[in-house]
């Protein structure tokens, strides 16, 4: 029987609307609603709210069952559908855009051209743009939506997620953002996912990481419902879905040097910020760099302390910083409270973790400057050595924390290291005190870097020097904070370890100062231990006695040097340590060499390489040819120290010791320099100062520069020599070595008499002086003849008066304050042999 919208006309049926159709077809039919739904398997309800209106718009499914039931034609059937597609299209609201944003983005270029084309050319459908709170996720988020825009046909959806907080309120929220009609079905994301369809579309979720979980869930459905929607999602944590491409979005750059201050974005961030605010930041750029390092380019953290330039400068500003972030408050009005300040920010992501990560989040804040996998280890299980189950927890617990991005991660040379950021890392610290294991975590912390500086002791005069040397130094921090423990807290073992086991690496890599500061106070608080607890720590205290002499010996400390170096001995020769007692005996020649003993040097090393012969030590007998060859070339015995140090070269080949390689390299390109062989020394220098840079060896860059400075000196090249010898005395200042830097002051002297600079090589030739006087050490035989020479010839083309006057000013000039660079003809320094 043809139905009555049939009989009545088109006009008719289409004035009906979906509902009343539906009602009308349902009575020709005669059935009821209860009927009507049992034969198309649906609910009463649904039938019901479809009639009414209070649903409209079914899915295409739910047509086909109502069609099949009520055993409609094809013209009818599609009289139906038409009548549901007309309401769709009546209810849809427009889909809600991205937000305009209020100020302009700074930076981002490269953020913006990596993520634009991941999006833009569908390499990946599915992008997650991660990182901790306060990096700019939902503003980079918003500068990519706006970027991409044109390559979505049907549009961008943008859906805020930052004011839910139940995770049922997450699908709703998307219906209502991409502008679909009401739906009360318990297939709500289906029922999305159909009426998406085919639609070209990009859908953002903004601020997901506290319903990451529901998130991901949906999007995965309807990325695999709808083959042209993609997905953008800015969040804290991974979604962790199939095809996810992840990009962690990078703090902004900070400037490394003076030349950066100005291009920084990190400081052009400070700068838009406090400008806005009413301050005028014209000269204070350096200051600014402070700042913005110190919050490690963190954009929100720039934004509240640029903030705060209403009631502080930014010294006092910078200042504040550096013991606290707590200033880093009062943020907009209308932010919400995880943006109002940093400690919201991070409390946030804290208030979302499990117990067990907050308790490892807490521990980890112990760690400075980073931690390796066994290290975290260590401290979480309270382990020495911990086993596989251990570190498999460790990493299980850490990678948590990763993906939650309050951890982040680097890898380098096969590494990977484990950091947080400063400002996290403070609010961490702050959780672990509350808790009452701060002494505890730091006492664990310690104990592993203990262990580690004595392993790596072990390592550092063979083939695997360059890797352990690198090891320590990138802890550096660690061990500050280790051996920070052992002397706040007054423990005499754990601090006598481990500077006794660093001595060597704080030689190598030039903290000199520091590590004899931990030797001294290490070896003081053992001076306060009773005898029988004295005995079981003696051979720590040899070895610390040996290292602080020889930290003394290297800032040219002679006396203090040599009081530690005969305790050493004794102490060495009380343990029957043939080993020790040779290394004391070497160090002991070296303060008789700076000092210009020479015979007393050449026996002490003699007697050295007697005890290593003894012992069967070839690295050790290596040292001592080196040294007795170090003798001779100084006090002008060219070709007995040629002999001596190739016989070291060669054995520090074959048992891979790069330092005492680079040494005999310096001593050789030394020796064929002073020699007149200029070209073979140039390449035995160049390698020894490749070989020092590489292994981070800065006493072996400041000599091979030195040297290098000289031959260029001989060749008449005055500009290259003055860069180079500048360059050595920069090291050799800095370590402390005011032996060398005397040497090296006048080596410039001799570059200034050769410009026809006589004033200021007799500034620097008495600065010079007042440097040896202070050392009392002499002008090593080897150099004399240049020395004499330089002086001579300045005399010569200088009054008396003006050779004494700029002579005087060098010697009252103190060495930190000799000028860093050659000043250049014409100069103030050129003018006056003071230094204001």
């Amino acid at each position: 029987m043809p139905s009555e919208g049939s009989r009545r006309g088109s006009d008719d049926v289409q004035g009906a609307g979906f509902g009343g159709l539906l009602r009308r077809h349902r009575r020709e039919a005669g059935l009821s609603q209860e009927a009507l739904a049992e034969r198309a398997g649906l609910s009463v309800d649904a039938i019901a709210a479809l009639e009414r209106g209070r649903r409209r718009a079914p899915r295409a499914h739910t047509l086909r069952l109502l069609a099949d039931a009520l055993r409609l034609g094809d013209p009818d059937r599609s009289r139906l559908t038409a009548a549901a597609r007309k309401e769709a299209d009546t209810t849809r609201t427009p889909m809600r855009q991205p937000p305009a944003p209020a100020n302009e983005l700074i930076g981002r270029t490269t953020e913006l051209t990596a993520t634009s084309r991941l999006l833009g050319q569908r390499i990946t459908r599915l992008l997650t743009l991660t990182g901790p709170g306060g990096v700019g996720k939902t503003r980079l988020t918003l500068a990519l939506a706006n970027e991409v825009a044109d390559s979505f046909q049907d549009g961008v959806c943008w859906v805020q997620l930052a004011a839910l907080t139940d995770p049922a309120g997450v699908v709703p929220a998307v219906a209502a953002s991409a502008g679909l009609h009401p739906l009360e079905s318990t297939r709500l994301v289906e029922e999305i996912a159909e009426q998406i369809g085919r639609s070209a579309m990009l859908l953002v979720f903004d601020n997901c990481s506290h319903v990451v979980a529901t998130v991901g869930q949906i999007s995965a459905a309807l990325l695999e419902y709808c083959p042209n929607l993609s997905i953008l999602a800015s969040s804290r944590e991974l979604l962790r879905l199939p095809g996810e491409s992840v990009y962690v979005v990078p703090a902004l750059s900070l400037p490394h040097d003076e030349d950066q201050l100005e291009t920084s974005q990190a400081v052009r961030l400070f700068v838009e910020r406090a400008t806005a605010r009413g301050y005028d930041t014209t000269g204070q750029l350096d200051q600014i760099a402070r700042v913005v390092r110190r919050l490690e380019g963190m954009p929100l953290a720039i934004e509240l302390a640029a903030a705060r330039t209403n009631v502080m400068t930014i010294e006092e500003l910078a200042s504040e910083l550096e013991t606290s972030f707590g200033i880093l408050a009062g943020g907009s009005r209308t932010a919400s409270p995880r943006q109002q300040s940093m400690h919201g920010a991070i409390e946030w992501s804290y208030a979302l973790l499990t117990p067990a990560e907050r308790d490892v989040f807490a521990q980890l804040s112990v760690f400075v400057g980073g931690w390796t996998l066994n290290a975290a280890a260590t401290v979480m299980s309270g382990q020495a050595h911990p086993g596989p189950l251990e570190r498999a927890e460790a990493l299980d617990l850490t990678g948590r924390l990763v993906d939650k991005s309050l951890i982040r991660v680097t890898r380098r040379r096969g590494v990977t290291r484990y950091y947080m950021l400063a400002v996290i890392r403070e609010f961490a610290a702050d959780r672990l005190m509350a808790a009452g294991r701060t002494d505890e975590a730091a006492e664990r912390h310690a104990q592993f870097y203990i262990s580690l500086a004595e392993e790596a002791e072990g390592h550092l005069r063979g083939p695997a020097q360059e890797e352990w040397l690198d090891r320590l130094e990138n802890e550096l921090d660690n061990l500050r904070a280790a051996m920070a423990w052992a002397l706040r807290t007054s423990s005499p073992a754990p601090a006598l370890r481990l500077s006794a086991g660093l001595w060597l690496f704080c030689s190598m890599h030039g903290h000199y100062a520091e590590g004899a500061r931990w030797l001294e106070r290490a070896l003081a608080l053992g001076d306060s231990l009773p005898a029988d607890l004295m005995a079981e720590l003696a051979p720590a205290c040899a070895k610390a006695n040996l290292g602080a002499g020889t930290l003394a010996f290297l800032q040219c400390e002679y006396d203090a040097a040599t009081d530690r170096l005969q305790t050493a001995l004794r102490q060495y020769k009380e343990l029957n340590d043939a080993a020790g007692t040779a290394l004391v005996l070497q160090r002991l020649g070296g303060v008789a060499r700076e000092r210009g003993d020479y015979g007393a040097a050449e026996d002490l090393h003699c007697e050295s390489y007697d005890l290593y012969e003894s012992i069967g030590d070839r690295a050790g007998m290596a040292w001592a040819h080196n040294h007795l060859g170090f003798v001779a070339w100084l006090r002008g015995d060219l070709d007995i120290g040629g002999r001596r140090c190739r016989r070291a070269r060669d054995a520090f080949r074959i048992v891979g010791d790069g330092e005492g390689l680079a040494w005999s390299l310096i001593s050789l390109g030394a020796i064929a320099q002073y020699g007149g062989e200029l070209v073979e020394a140039e390449d035995l220098l160049q390698e020894s100062l490749a070989l020092s840079q590489r292994l981070g060896y800065r006493e072996g860059v400041a000599w091979s520069l030195n040297q290098l400075g000289i031959i260029e000196r001989r060749r008449g090249y005055t500009e290259r020599a003055v860069h180079l010898l500048d360059e050595s005395l920069a090291e050799h200042r800095d370590l402390g070595d005011r032996w060398r830097s005397a040497s090296v002051l006048e080596e410039l002297a001799a570059v200034a008499q050769q410009r026809e600079r006589s004033e200021y090589a007799a500034f620097l030739l008495g600065a010079a002086d007042g440097v040896r006087e202070v050392i009392r050490a002499p002008v090593p035989v080897i150099e004399k003849a240049d020395y004499e020479a330089t002086r001579a010839a300045v005399e010569a083309a200088l009054e008396r008066r003006a050779f004494r006057a700029a002579w005087s000013a060098g010697r009252a000039v103190p060495l930190a304050a000799v000028a860093d660079g050659y000043p250049p003809p014409g100069g103030a320094a050129a003018d006056s042999p003071t230094l204001t």
